[in-house]
């Protein structure tokens, strides 16, 4: 089973995150960039499939150099192969914009099964995948903490958590399925692994490879601006419950959350 799994690099939850002076962007010195956390499920299971029925694993990814080092991180932990689309003219691309180039990569090579992260943690939109989908014409299933892949490789059975028990769907291949937390444990990259990840074939194209036209990603192709980006407002300081007795604590606590917070 040939799986594709798109990639995004994010950084780091633990970096402090500035905002820059044009109030629209993010500060990007000495950020410490990684591969999107959602995305190691996706690349986990792609790896469990291909352990199982065979085939291949390629993993996409779209930005700038540095993201070669998050597909390596993929090839260290298995895959078997990776292609990269630097352009500068792709800067600056809304979800539909990066969707457009990975259908460009995607539509011409062999696969059964597109694997993305549910959202990236950085911008949180979470659509990049069904776009995806739609572009190539084939069924997507979010949100996915188990998959299932019939015998014979045709069809999948994707479970959803939904409020009150699970949702069952199954689709016929290919499709793609965007993994939420829960759908594995992903494997850590082992020495040998990133010696051979050196050696592993990771293609770089760009936008005019993929006979695509340039005003269709990028700044000028965005149908999403961000307008302005501010801080959450800061947290006031805790308060302090008096009393002698936790009885006399409950009670002054309970006046707090009825008088102030208006909660109860």
């Amino acid at each position: 089973m040939n799986c594709i799994v798109c990639l995004k690099q994010v950084p780091d939850t633990e970096t402090q995150i500035k905002i820059a002076q044009d109030g629209m962007s993010v500060v990007t010195d000495n950020i410490k960039w990684v591969m999107n956390p959602y995305d190691e499920y996706a690349v986990e299971e792609a790896l469990r499939l291909r352990e199982k029925f065979g085939g291949e694993v390629t993993v996409v990814g779209v930005g700038p150099k540095r993201v070669t080092e998050s597909i390596r991180t993929a090839l260290a932990m298995g895959a078997d192969k990776g292609i990269l689309v630097d352009d500068p003219s792709a800067a600056g691309s809304d979800s539909l914009g990066i969707a457009r180039i990975l259908a460009a990569v995607i539509k011409d090579l062999d696969y059964q099964l597109i694997l993305c992260g549910k959202q990236g943690v950085d911008d949180d939109y979470g659509v990049v995948g069904s776009v995806l989908a739609e572009l190539l014409g084939i069924p997507q299933i979010s949100v996915v903490v188990k998959l299932e892949v019939s015998e014979d490789g045709a069809t999948i059975k994707a479970h959803r958590e939904v409020e009150g028990g699970t949702l069952v769907i199954e689709s016929p291949l290919p499709a793609l399925v965007t993994a939420q937390k829960g759908l594995n444990e992903p494997r850590y990259a082992s020495l040998p692994g990133i010696m051979k990840a050196k050696k592993k074939p990771l293609d770089v194209k760009t936008v005019a490879d993929l006979g695509l036209d340039a005003a269709q990603v990028g700044e000028g192709g965005a149908k999403i601006k961000v307008l302005k980006l501010s801080p959450p407002a800061e947290r006031e300081a805790g308060k302090m419950v008096d009393g002698e007795t936790p009885e006399e604590k409950a009670a002054n606590l309970a006046k707090l959350l009825r008088e102030e917070a208006k909660v109860i």
